[in-house]
């Protein structure tokens, strides 16, 4: 599963995406759907400048990934990870959070740049992108 940073590294030129997923032996990538918000924000953000450009690399991005719903099974994994992580005091970014129920009921790693977030939540495989 990509987080948001990844994309958006990709995006601004920091990262080649391509080139990292070439390199990896799973046959698909998917997104949260929180992970398709975040990206659709940055457009409603964005400058006109930047608009065009941006949105057709989410819209490459989203065609390219699978875009895996959040659900009854989600939010029951969302749930738990809040109240463990909010009564360790290790609590992360609820958007994060989402990202690492949608893994975790997927058992797939998640692959982001902010490993220290992602870290907090047991039984989470983090991927750090080279």
């Amino acid at each position: 599963m990509l987080d948001a940073d990844v994309l958006i590294a990709d995006e601004r030129g920091v990262f080649d995406l391509g080139r990292w997923l070439g390199a990896q032996t799973d046959d698909g990538f998917e997104l949260a759907a929180i992970t398709a918000a975040e990206l659709w924000h940055g457009l409603e953000t964005a400058s006109a400048q930047h608009r065009a450009r941006r949105q057709a690399y989410i819209e490459a991005a989203l065609a390219f990934c699978s875009v895996i719903p959040y659900t009854i099974l989600t939010a029951k994994t969302h749930a738990r990870l809040w109240a463990l992580l909010e009564s360790s005091g290790q609590m992360i970014g609820y958007h994060d959070l989402i990202v690492a129920a949608t893994a975790l009921e997927r058992n797939i790693p998640v692959a982001t740049f902010n490993k220290r977030h992602f870290a907090a939540v047991p039984g989470l495989t983090v991927l750090t992108p080279f």
